[in-house]
């Protein structure tokens, strides 16, 4: 029963809904702020070099950055593109690259906005994200409450589980340990970290995602240059089915597209996140720098572009330059078994430990964004705080005994109403978000330090929180 509606659910939002709804906001962004992604990418990775110094109200633009990738880099930069490959064929890596592209700039505009109508908690930290825009900005808390449960439903519980999902799938075939006590370990060590809240979250992220993304990189790196001579291959392999040409004799076109089309949209936005507003929950955390919103929008936006347009490719590298190895199982099995046809069966070894520090980095930093919506559904009573911890490691333990067909269905349901529910809000926002994006712009080419004054947009007035932007 339970399959049966979700898989409802999924068909109406991944078959139609979302993919015109993400591929269309991303183009309208895109084209609004001038390809942004495009012509200010090199400036982004510059502020990404100085934002190391948070303060006492807000996190380090850094610390944001390294918490949203742990968000971002886990089950669905390994297991996740190759349930993409498995389901939608080689053409799926082509959809994750386009909605990565466009997502830059969706992802852009959430960040930014996110930051605009940022708060302070009972202890003076920085909040905000979608559910503080839809009702500040837009006057409809209605529509952050209905946000902030799907957040807390999908990040906060459904991800969760995905994330331990996954490290017991990798640890217990690698290793042959019980999943129960793979289970426990996850547990112990998710509640040392989320013990501490927002600001422990970050610290330990900052430490660890670096290191892993390196050593993920530097490995997949290698096969890459041990393959080299198949890279045109894979290319031509990717864009040919992306558009269904070699199923043209066939006459299976349309169908090989679609089913391409929405394996790597879904699992495209699963990784990055654009859209979904996740992100834009601990990006609202951030005491930018420079002191502006879309300096922080332009951090964000790399977060997408490290995420799926390197990390991802590498994973897809890896399975694709390893040849026919579809039947060899799907998701995290996949692709350990296509590195260790690579390297040899320490390949497994490495992606196991992968798996276990990119998963866990995830679940500490989902648990984050669900922190945040529910001191904002409870109007910041941190009473609310320890059931939902003991909720987040039930969840751990349930992801690492579950099947992985019911969860990675259930994380497409909640994911997918949550971006429905946040596009809207950013296309009606929209006009503020570019607003505030070309404000940074116009001050960057005159030479100047950007600077934001709130004052210069009148629309904002009564609806940012006093002291926050020198109100």
């Amino acid at each position: 029963m339970l399959e049966t509606v979700v898989g409802f659910i999924n068909s109406i939002l991944w078959e139609t809904v979302l993919i015109y709804g993400l591929v269309g906001a991303g183009i309208y962004f895109s084209f609004r702020l001038g390809l942004i992604q495009v012509s200010y990418l090199g400036h982004a990775f510059g502020l990404l070099k100085i934002s190391r110094q948070g303060s006492a109200d807000g996190l380090s633009s850094f610390q944001v950055f390294c918490t949203s990738m742990a968000a971002r880099v886990g089950a669905g930069n390994m297991a996740g593109v190759a349930v993409a490959i498995s389901t939608g064929g080689p053409g799926a890596i082509f959809w994750m690259w386009l909605i990565a592209f466009l997502g830059m700039a969706t992802s852009m505009v959430e960040s930014t906005l996110a930051q605009v109508f940022k708060t302070k908690d009972s202890e003076g930290q920085f909040r905000g994200g979608p559910a503080y825009y839809m009702t500040k900005g837009l006057g409809q808390r209605w529509m952050g409450i209905l946000f902030s449960l799907s957040l807390i439903l999908a990040f906060g519980l459904v991800f969760t589980a995905v994330q331990a999902n996954t490290i017991s799938g990798a640890v217990t075939n690698v290793f042959a340990f019980d999943a129960l006590y793979v289970g426990i370990a996850i547990s112990i060590a998710t509640g040392f970290v989320i013990i501490g809240g927002l600001r422990k979250v970050a610290q330990v992220s900052e430490i660890i995602v670096p290191v892993m993304a390196v050593l993920y990189l530097a490995l997949a790196l290698v096969v890459v240059v041990l393959n080299v001579e198949k890279l045109p291959q894979v290319f031509s392999l990717i864009i040919n089915s992306a558009f269904g040409w070699q199923e043209a004799a066939s006459g299976g076109v349309a169908y090989a597209v679609a089913q391409a089309m929405k394996a790597g949209i879904a699992r495209g936005l699963f990784s990055n996140e654009a859209g979904m507003g996740s992100a834009a929950n601990v990006a609202a955390s951030a005491t930018p720098n420079p002191n502006h919103p879309a300096s922080q929008g332009f951090v964000q936006m790399i977060g997408v572009f490290v995420d799926t347009l390197v990390i991802c490719t590498a994973t897809a590298a890896i399975i694709l330059l390893a040849g026919d190895v579809s039947s060899s199982g799907d998701g995290i099995v996949l692709t350990i078994t296509a590195l260790e046809s690579h390297v040899g069966s320490w390949g497994g070894f490495f992606i196991a430990g992968s798996i276990v520090l990119f998963c866990f980095t995830s679940i500490i930093a989902n648990y984050s964004y669900a922190e945040t919506n529910i001191l904002f559904l409870a109007n910041n009573n941190t009473a609310y705080l320890t059931p939902f911890k003991l909720a987040v490691v039930g969840m751990i333990m349930f992801g690492s005994l579950s099947k992985i067909d019911i969860v990675w269905a259930l994380a497409d349901a909640s994911m997918g109403i949550m971006a429905l529910i946040n596009l809207i809000a950013l296309v009606l926002l929209s006009g503020l978000a570019v607003a505030v994006i070309k404000d940074y712009q116009v001050q960057h080419k005159a030479g100047q330090v950007p600077k934001f004054v709130a004052k210069d947009f009148p629309q904002l007035k009564g609806k940012i929180e006093k002291g926050i932007w020198g109100e």
